[in-house]
């Protein structure tokens, strides 16, 4: 991908949701020893096309970034250096046209799951009525009625992402960002979410980027994997996943133990070459 001036708005068809324009990303940081400040780069020309619609998944060792990268498109963080657009409009801070789930779910506890799930929409000043309906729909699309009066600390944690989902959600943004949302539960619950989610996705059609450590889920999510490497963070492949959906028993498939292999080999091989220029300014 070519270089672009600040103010310069790349060309891109209209399949181009976001795109990432030579994305360095640098921290200050203390040395233990000396307590000097040090500069750290977490992110180091990185490129990325996300297309409309599509479900994109970061993977990624620890300390590679996959959450800066979207702190940043979340407009939570900004790049040290180059840009981010959407709908070829660069991102200067957050909006609502993006959405985010996180880990650690994020609610209120003080406010019902109903409260909870209509938030953005009291942000956006939707009549109490309406608000009331639209929050109702996205309760009902993460299989959670009969809980809208019920409080977080009376639901499971697979329940509360349900209604961290729900909340993204339901004031309608254009694209979902999601950070590690279901390494918190269980194994089983966690499969159950991550078909809940294809299911919601398939119906609603948002863009989704998706942050995980797990291969699997991974795989079983993407339409395509962006694979980084550490120390700093770079782009060292995109594996298209073209395994067909619905991807019930999908796990169990060759194709699919190909694909685990293919990324857990480039996770370690990015691990181990942190230094060398083969890895850098690829353009997902």
């Amino acid at each position: 991908m070519a270089n672009f001036t600040d103010n310069a708005v790349p060309a891109n068809d209209e399949t181009d949701k976001i795109i990432a324009v030579n994305i360095n990303r640098i921290y200050k940081v203390r040395e233990k020893d000396s307590n000097e400040l040090v500069e750290f780069q977490a992110l180091k020309n990185v490129n990325m096309t996300i297309k409309k619609e599509e479900f994109l998944v970061i993977v990624g060792p620890s300390g590679c970034g996959k959450s800066t990268f979207l702190d940043m498109v979340a407009g939570l963080a900004h790049p040290t250096s180059g840009e981010i657009y959407m709908d070829g409009k660069l991102i200067t801070g957050p909006a609502l046209d993006r959405g985010i789930v996180l880990q650690g779910y994020a609610l209120f506890p003080w406010r019902t799951i109903r409260k909870n799930v209509e938030f953005g929409l009291e942000i956006k000043n939707i009549p109490k009525k309406e608000r009331t309906k639209i929050g109702q729909q996205f309760i009902d699309l993460v299989n959670l009625n009969g809980f809208e009066d019920r409080y977080p600390h009376e639901l499971s944690g697979g329940m509360k992402q349900r209604v961290a989902i729900a909340r993204a959600l339901a004031y309608d943004p254009e694209v979902l960002l999601m950070d590690e949302p279901f390494a918190a539960v269980d194994a089983q619950t966690r499969e159950t979410l991550q078909e809940e989610l294809l299911r919601i996705w398939e119906k609603t059609k948002k863009t989704i980027i998706f942050v995980t450590h797990s291969i699997d889920e991974a795989i079983f999510l993407a339409d395509r994997v962006v694979v980084l490497s550490t120390n700093p963070g770079t782009v060292r492949e995109v594996i298209n996943i073209d395994l067909p959906r619905p991807r019930d028993g999908i796990r169990a498939s060759i194709e699919f133990g190909r694909l685990r292999q293919q990324i857990w080999e480039l996770l370690q091989n990015g691990q181990q070459n942190t230094t060398g220029n083969s890895v850098e300014d690829k353009a997902v």
